[in-house]
This record gives structure tokens, C-alpha cells and sequence, in this order.
């Protein structure tokens, strides 16, 4: 019987401010359960990592240079309908979806939530990617 349940959860961050990402970096590797797979300043190189590294989970920032995170994030389902994808933004919820009714994406986490709280968010968006392969 083949098992697609990884001992570690795949993730990726895209965010173009380098202390949100050094910040989110030094969270994610502090978990036994966590390997973190890539670090992105735009959705172009988000993109782009997603074709090598394949990530269960990617945290993206919604507004970014060169491409952003709306733009980036159907890009990545069409290369890996898997991967989860949390839209990581300083936005309301509400104002986020009516920017881009037809984003795709798994979930919205706002900049100032609780780290623990995102933590717990993308394993358990890990958990659906894995049970879903």
C-alpha cells in the first residue's frame, strides 16, 4: 500500500516585505513538522518555486510587485490543484473578495493574526493536501 502522508508539511512563503518574510521563515522552521521549501519576494517567483518544489501549503501575500498574489495564486492551481494556498494580507476578508470574487485560494489570514494562530491554519490546510493526493 503507497502512502502520500509526508513526515513534514511542504511550505512556501511569497512576500514582498523581507521582515514579514524572515519573520514567518523563523516561525515556520521552529516546527518539527514544517519544512519550509521556498521564499518568495513576488508571485512571479512564487510561481516559479511552486514548479520545483511542489508545496502543500504556500502563505501569499496579496499585493506584491511584478505579480501578485490574485494573479499568482490561479497560476498555482493550474500547476497543482493540490496545494493549499492561505491569502496573507493586512486587507479585511470582505474587501479581499470583492477586489477578486474569483481568486483561488483556500483560506485568508490577516498580517496581524497571531502567529500560532496562522501555524495551526497551515497545518491544517496541510492535512486536506495530503489527504487529497
Amino acid at each position: 500500500m503507497l502512502s502520500c502522508e509526508r513526515s513534514n508539511l511542504r511550505v512556501l512563503v511569497a512576500d514582498d516585505h523581507e521582515l514579514t518574510r524572515l519573520s514567518l521563515k523563523l516561525a515556520l522552521t521552529s516546527q518539527s513538522n514544517i519544512q519550509l521549501v521556498g521564499v518568495a519576494k513576488n508571485g512571479k517567483e512564487a510561481v516559479e518555486m511552486v514548479k520545483n518544489h511542489v508545496p502543500d501549503v504556500i502563505i501569499l501575500d496579496l499585493q506584491m510587485p511584478v505579480m501578485d498574489g490574485w494573479l499568482a495564486s490561479s497560476q498555482i492551481k493550474q500547476i497543482n490543484p493540490q496545494t493549499q494556498i492561505i491569502a496573507y494580507s493586512a486587507m479585511e476578508e470582505a474587501q479581499a473578495a470583492a477586489m477578486n470574487p474569483a481568486a483561488c485560494v483556500d483560506a485568508f489570514c490577516r498580517k496581524d493574526t497571531n502567529t500560532q494562530d496562522l501555524i495551526s491554519l497551515v497545518k491544517e490546510l496541510g492535512t486536506k493536501s495530503s489527504s487529497e493526493c
